[in-house]
């Protein structure tokens, strides 16, 4: 049997990245990135590489998703998360949950522990309880930064949207050596949303897609533009019809651009292990591990490469 090269892709979100937190978003996909491809490296399945890569994401506030989550109008938390493995469709993802620190977890028990693919808001945390996932005071995932954006975005002459550009869902894709593809994405949303709003992260085919037969790819940005093409099913299709991972993610995302106006970005992997970090939007951070050499990028074209044992060095040494 061929062993395949195992690879990993993650992002840290579309949008604008404030200068004064590009450090951070690079050293935070940068890291994320090296936990998945060091699961890989030990023979570990694309399912567990991706939602290790998450998992630090989500544990780093740098990023809109777990702890540093934005917050919805009412000034809580509310999050959501989607696994998929692309060997089997199987499928989990929690929407609207509050009070844990990750997401992606919870979202990996409902595809594994459940005939479900989505569990919402109070029967989420209800299965979480029943699964021993310990719950945290809502407090503990808001960061100063959140709250302060919060209150800018309740004040009378503000305007959300602006702020929204700053999105920062994160997400990561991988092939494992047997061939296996899976992806996973998390979120906090949008700032000042509505209760109850959920965005593409959770929608199977929107927030992620994984498929053996093609690839798989996660997505970033406008979420209610991202669900109307189904931008992760629609990437996945155009690399069906023989499109490389770069081409069909240009294509979606000019597609979503031309049709509903709205800006993303998206990390790609097919099954022949090529890969794709493309974003229509000013910035998106994100990382990749192949062939032992580590890209990562924030700024359209920019890309730096180094081999991951130096990586790994300077990680140690603090970024």
């Amino acid at each position: 049997l061929d062993r395949m090269k195992p690879v990993i892709v993650v992002h840290g979100g579309a949008g604008r990245i404030f200068k004064e937190r590009e450090e951070g978003s690079r050293a935070g996909v940068v890291r994320a990135a090296l936990r998945g491809y060091g699961v890989l490296k030990q023979g570990g399945s694309a399912l567990d590489a991706v939602e290790e890569a998450v998992r630090s994401m989500e544990d780093d506030p740098h990023f809109n998703a777990g702890c540093g989550s934005v917050l919805n109008e009412k000034g809580e938390v509310e999050m959501d998360a989607i696994i998929m493995d692309g060997k089997n469709l199987d499928s989990g993802a929690v929407s609207a949950v509050k009070c844990i620190a990750n997401p992606i977890k919870l979202a990996r028990l409902v595809m594994e522990k459940t005939k479900h693919m989505l569990l919402t808001d109070h029967g989420a945390q209800l299965f979480a309880q029943a699964m021993g996932i310990p719950e945290i005071p809502g407090e503990k995932l808001i960061t100063e930064r959140s709250r302060e954006r919060w209150k800018k975005n309740l004040e009378p002459d503000s305007n959300p949207e602006e702020f929204q550009k700053d999105l920062g869902t994160v997400g990561a894709v991988a092939i494992d050596s047997e061939g296996n593809v899976a992806c996973a994405t998390s979120t906090g949303g949008l700032s000042n949303k509505l209760i109850g709003r959920v965005g593409d992260t959770a929608c199977i085919g929107s927030g992620g897609y994984a498929d053996n037969h093609s690839g798989a790819t996660s997505t970033t940005g406008h979420g209610e533009s991202i669900m109307k093409v189904v931008l992760g099913r629609l990437i996945l299709y155009h690399m069906e019809q023989g499109m490389s991972p770069e081409v069909a993610a240009d294509t979606a995302l000019d597609y979503m651009k031309t049709r509903v106006g709205g800006l993303g970005g998206v990390i790609v992997v097919n099954k022949a292990g090529e890969w794709a970090a493309r974003f229509s939007t000013k910035q998106m951070s994100w990382a990749t591990v192949k062939d032992d050499n580590l890209h990562y990028g924030i700024y359209a074209g920019e890309e730096h490469i180094k081999s991951v044992d130096e990586a790994l060095a300077s990680e140690r040494e603090g970024f």
